[in-house]
């Protein structure tokens, strides 16, 4: 499902979408097991990014194209216009503190981060507090990933991107069809 039909349908509820990233591991070819580069720093293991829009009960409205599971979540989100697409469709997406400074324009934001608390200055408890909402928040969008994650087929994917975001936004259309009958 193309991103701008997604965020256009009426029928996902709220003008702010839950919006995060998940990596997901998959098998790797021995030849490219060694290749430089290809790890996951964080999770030290072969995965494929996704970036996803979800709706306020966790069903996944959205995912972006498959990047190697080294790129960063906001490099992802910025290649794939993240908020040009969500202004233009009149929404805003709730975020994790790993898209702080995504949003380029700070006078008309659509990504709502939380804040971040830095060595000079300590959060206070009413920022604290607005943390603590946005993740409650927040937390359908995990519950979708790890329904993604549950998907079997995904431990067979190799690490041909192109064929990981075929193979994922398929399942993806046949869930919206269910959940919309």
């Amino acid at each position: 499902m193309r991103a701008g039909k997604a965020w256009r349908s009426p029928d996902h509820g709220p003008n702010a979408a839950p919006f995060s990233g998940v990596s997901v591991p998959v098998a790797v070819p021995p030849t490219r097991a060694t290749a430089p580069g290809a790890k996951n720093r964080k999770h030290k293991a072969h995965g494929l990014l996704f970036l996803a829009l979800t709706d306020e009960k966790g069903n996944l409205i959205w995912i972006s194209a498959a990047k190697p599971g080294r790129s960063s979540e906001i490099t992802t989100a910025r290649h794939n216009k993240i908020t040009s697409h969500l202004r233009e469709a009149g929404l805003g997406a709730l975020a994790d503190l790993g898209f702080v400074g995504l949003d380029d324009d700070p006078d008309d934001s659509v990504v709502i981060t939380g804040r971040k608390a830095t060595r000079n200055h300590r959060l206070t408890d009413a920022e604290k507090e607005a943390n603590r909402l946005l993740n409650r928040e927040r937390a359908a969008v995990e519950h979708g990933f790890a329904n993604l994650k549950s998907w079997r087929f995904l431990t067979k994917i190799r690490m041909n991107a192109r064929h990981a975001t075929t193979l994922l936004r398929n399942p993806l259309v046949l869930a919206n069809t269910e959940i919309h009958r």
